[in-house]
């Protein structure tokens, strides 16, 4: 089967794309849901602007249609991204680039062709921006899913030599900054791990850890006040975005210590702390991340760090991985490029014995949610994004029935 055509469409996200380092500085007023102040990151015109994506529709010689989304994360241009991705900016760059490519090519291998959508610079040498290669790639998967008659699960399984295990995996949601009635929302449907809870600044956290101390012990009571099974024991997964360690001064044995309170207040969940420090450069980020893994491992204190900031592409998670910067990975898809990638950093991760977390961005749409969903049921890491969007239900909703749906499916092709 072939690619006869390439339809691109404009489109929105499921929230929006926002100026990190002017909501890091704390310099705006908070005006409803927008902010009110200078953007400082290169191409926002205001620090909250709405999230753009652009459809890729394959065209295909029987008649079907295989689509993905091309989406960036939230934070654009932070820790090392890509730039703002800008529908109407990039279309005309894609075809330009991608559509001569695609037209015309065979659906045999997922894995091959990629590889080759990846691997694309423009004139001046440069890999196209990762939001490009995530759709494009999307859509390819789709597409030799259709043309072979499988799922995509079972397309990454064949390629790259995989068990087929028809389990879900974990699923992770996020509060944003609505982190009680969210997390209440979270506790009544049993989500796996929660809550995130978006404590992008120190005024969130308090200037000694106290706001997110207190919402752990906030939250543990509340899931024994709602939840609905006996057994039920969800993670805790708490993203902190570099502010603990701006308010420990990097200080690990500082850190170390307000970590250890926070797991004993915790207890008896699991405890999962994302980008407890943000560096100014990737080296010293890995540096920092494996001393906090090292301090908190030699003192048994009960404390997963996870990977993000400065962690972005494949070439990044080796890096940390290889360096035991942190317990665990997020692997957050779109800053990949191509979801080749993606498949490469869960399988490097766990060759290496590191957590794989297969994240993401709330900032994404419901057909990324879905192959992502697929993603994670071929290759197995630990836990899934619930995405897109911040209101919990909408996107736990896409991203659990994908999970059943592809369960089931599965379970039934091999009776």
């Amino acid at each position: 089967m072939q690619i006869k055509d390439v339809v691109l469409s404009k489109g929105l996200t499921g929230f929006y794309f926002d100026d990190q380092k002017a909501i890091r500085q704390g310099n705006y007023v908070v005006n409803g849901l927008s902010y009110d102040g200078p953007p400082l990151t290169p191409g926002f015109v205001n620090i909250r602007q709405a999230g753009e994506s652009v459809s890729v529709q394959l065209l295909l010689s029987n008649g079907q249609v295989a689509y993905g989304d091309c989406a960036a994360v939230q934070y654009s241009g932070a820790g090392g991204r890509d730039p703002l991705f800008l529908a109407d900016e990039y279309i005309p760059l894609m075809e330009k680039y991608v559509i001569p490519v695609l037209i015309g090519k065979d659906l045999s291998s997922f894995r091959t062709l990629a590889e080759e959508i990846d691997q694309i610079t423009d004139d001046h040498g440069k890999p196209l921006h990762t939001a490009i290669r995530y759709g494009v790639t999307q859509a390819i998967l789709d597409g030799v899913a259709r043309a072979r008659s499988l799922t995509m699960a079972e397309v990454i399984v064949d390629e790259y030599g995989l068990e087929l295990v028809p389990e879900p995996v974990l699923i992770f949601a996020q509060t944003g900054d609505d982190r009680k009635v969210n997390a209440d929302r979270m506790i009544i449907k049993h989500v796996d791990v929660l809550p995130h809870g978006l404590f992008n600044n120190v005024h969130k956290l308090g200037k000694n850890g106290e706001h997110l101390a207190d919402y752990l012990v906030w939250l543990k009571a509340r899931v024994q006040e709602l939840k609905v099974e006996e057994d039920y024991l969800p993670d805790f997964h708490v993203d902190v975005y570099g502010t603990i360690g701006e308010a420990f001064d990097n200080d690990v044995p500082k850190i170390g210590a307000y970590v250890k309170g926070l797991a004993e207040l915790a207890a008896p969940h699991a405890l999962a702390i994302e980008g407890p420090v943000d560096c100014n450069s990737k080296e010293e980020q890995i540096k920092l991340m494996a001393e906090l893994r090292a301090y908190v491992d030699q003192r048994d204190i009960p404390v997963r760090f996870v990977a993000d900031e400065w962690c972005n592409t494949l070439g990044d998670i080796k890096e940390f991985t290889d360096a035991k910067a942190g317990h665990m990975i997020q692997i957050k898809a779109p800053d990949l490029g191509g979801i080749n990638n993606t498949v490469e950093a869960v399988l490097y991760c766990q060759s290496k014995g590191m957590i794989p977390y297969l994240g993401g961005t709330c900032n994404e749409t419901e057909r990324s949610a879905q192959v992502t969903v697929q993603l994670a049921v071929a290759t197995r890491p630990r836990q899934i994004l619930s995405k897109p969007g911040m209101g919990v239900d909408e996107g736990l909703s896409i991203c659990t029935n994908e999970m059943n749906r592809v369960v089931a499916l599965l379970k039934r092709k091999q009776r």
